[in-house]
């Protein structure tokens, strides 16, 4: 059980290493490549609300 404690300090050491050698110009790149959180939730919460909407008239109907 010690085993995987100490694998997971390794990992974590390991990126967070990777991390900090990383210049920070990349890391701000990689930052401003993400998608909005906004753009991605409102093109998914409309789908999911006509998808269950559809599901509860087609229930009703019946």
């Amino acid at each position: 059980m010690a085993s995987s404690g100490d694998d997971l300090v390794k990992y974590i050491t390991e990126k967070v290493v990777v991390y900090m050698e990383d210049p920070q110009a990349s890391r701000e790149r990689r930052r401003a490549e993400k998608q909005p959180w906004a753009q991605k939730w409102f093109g998914m919460l409309p789908l999911g609300l006509s998808i269950w909407r559809s599901k509860w008239t087609r229930e009703g109907r019946k």
